[in-house]
């Protein structure tokens, strides 16, 4: 496959992969102002992968227009040494309006910050979670889930999701129950002690056991018992 090292090839090559039946589906599930091309997320992988790492530079110095121009560009970071996805992760978050763009995001960088997760937590998380974005916290909410429920993190995890509790944006809202969710599956325990005095409002905790009940890792019989709980 020839490389793309500019911004026109990545637009031409987006561009050939249009589908509008998609483009229509896309449009209904996931609101942004953006328009959008109708690529594939896999396809839009495929083409940020033939973007040699020299050209990321200056494919990063252009502002996208489509949504899969933001998604490409998040995957693009996330290819980078730790110092340089550090570099450029503001200016990613800044493009961030839409659930898809964030979940992406998040998925491409936990995959390189594994080894950084106390830095990283300092230097992006602890301010995401600190924003008044509705999209930059759910980042730092979904940075959560996706690669610090473990013991050494989970108290920390509470609290900030008690910090949160009163939020009222949906994506929040629902990143938090996501995050409930999480911690129960792989600490039940803890979680469940944790719901019994949470902070949660009603839609939020309620959403949250949904969430749990909704994975086929927690038992039946477990899952009666929280939906018990529910308010």
């Amino acid at each position: 496959m020839k490389e793309l090292t500019n911004y026109k090839d990545i637009r031409t090559a987006l561009a050939s992969l249009a589908d509008d039946e998609y483009r229509e589906f896309s449009m209904r599930g996931i609101p942004s102002e953006r328009p959008f091309i109708g690529v594939r997320i896999p396809e839009v992988r495929k083409i940020a992968a033939r973007v040699p790492l020299s050209a990321v530079p200056e494919i990063l110095a252009v502002d996208p227009i489509a949504i899969e121009e933001v998604l490409l560009r998040g995957i693009l970071i996330a290819r980078l040494s730790y110092p340089e996805i550090l570099l450029y992760f503001d200016s990613q978050v800044a493009l961030i309006d839409n659930w898809c763009t964030c979940d992406i995001f998040v998925s491409e960088v936990t995959k390189k910050i594994r080894k950084h997760r106390e830095d990283f937590y300092t230097q992006k998380i602890e301010g995401l979670l600190e924003s008044p974005g509705e999209f930059s916290i759910r980042l730092g909410l979904v940075f959560l889930k996706c690669g610090y429920v473990d013991a050494e993190y989970l108290h920390l995890i509470f609290d900030k999701i008690d910090s949160l509790a009163s939020a009222n944006e949906y994506y929040i809202k629902m990143a938090l129950a996501w995050l409930v969710s999480e911690c129960f599956i792989k600490f039940p325990e803890p979680t469940l002690e944790y719901l019994k005095v949470s902070k949660l409002p009603k839609w939020t905790f309620n959403k949250a056991i949904s969430k749990i009940c909704d994975s086929y890792r927690v038992e039946s019989e477990t899952k009666d018992e929280l939906r018990k709980l529910r308010k």
